[in-house]
Order: structure tokens, then C-alpha cells, then sequence
């Protein structure tokens, strides 16, 4: 995922240690997949704002390549979302989805996020030059 560069807005050169430090933040509550003792997938959540946005939570998606298109990212966003309900958070926020990220997008409406916000140009993808991200949002 950072590597490849097309979903979020991290740096590439970020090394393993960094990744993980950023991944595994001290206020992200972080969970993995797993299947035959593999992880496939993982997810952390966290409030999106601190004081006064602290009631809407945010998290990040990674799914393996390997494990992409049997519905695990949707399971991830649904254990998500129930975990932030159990942590009294009335909303969830994800503030820069990569538009071009058609997959994620569209996962994301099919569980009830709406596209509140547009960001022209906000992101320099690494083939396809500046592309817009999307802020989405539900209520819980």
C-alpha cells in the first residue's frame, strides 16, 4: 500500500518500522484479519478530531492483494463500524478517499457512507497525476 502509492497519501520511502509506527499510533485501536494464520487485512480506529469532532470516528483499510475481492474489507468496515458504536462514536468520517480508488469508493457507499466533500486535485497519484480525494461520512 505505500509502496504502490495509489491509495494513501503516505510517503513512498516510508520504511517498515515508520509504516507500522504510523499504522500502530498510540491513539489507533488496531485490528487484523487473519486466515490460516496469515494476515490478510487490517484496520485501525480512532476518533477523527480531538475536543469537540471527538464523537466521529476515523479509520484506515488495508486489505493483502492476495486476499482483495472476497468481501474482507467490507467485513473489516462492518466489525468497524460496530466497534466504534460500542466506543459511543455517533459517526464515522474518512477524509481522504482517493477518488480513483473506484473499488474503495464504492465499497464504502454500498455500507453507507456518502460523499460529503470533494477535494480537487489533492492528491498526486503516481500514474494518473493529480486526482481529487472524497470525504465521505455516516452516521452511526
Amino acid at each position: 500500500m505505500v509502496r504502490t502509492a495509489e491509495t494513501y497519501p503516505l510517503p513512498r520511502e516510508m520504511g517498515k518500522a515508520e509504516t507500522l509506527a504510523y499504522w500502530m499510533g498510540a491513539d489507533h485501536e488496531v485490528f487484523v484479519a487473519e486466515e490460516d494464520g496469515e494476515v490478510v487485512g487490517t484496520y485501525f480506529l480512532k476518533a477523527n478530531q480531538k475536543g469537540g469532532g471527538a464523537h466521529v470516528a476515523n479509520c484506515g483499510y488495508v486489505t493483502a492483494a492476495g486476499a482483495q475481492g472476497r468481501g474482507l474489507a467490507r467485513m473489516m468496515c462492518n466489525h468497524s463500524m460496530e466497534r466504534a458504536k460500542a466506543r459511543a462514536f455517533r459517526a464515522m468520517q474518512f477524509n481522504f478517499v482517493v477518488a480513483t480508488n473506484e473499488n474503495a469508493v464504492r465499497l464504502w457507499q454500498g455500507c453507507g457512507f456518502e460523499i460529503v466533500g470533494r477535494l480537487p486535485g489533492a492528491f498526486l497519484h503516481p500514474r494518473l497525476g493529480y486526482v481529487d480525494a472524497l470525504v465521505m461520512y455516516r452516521a452511526l
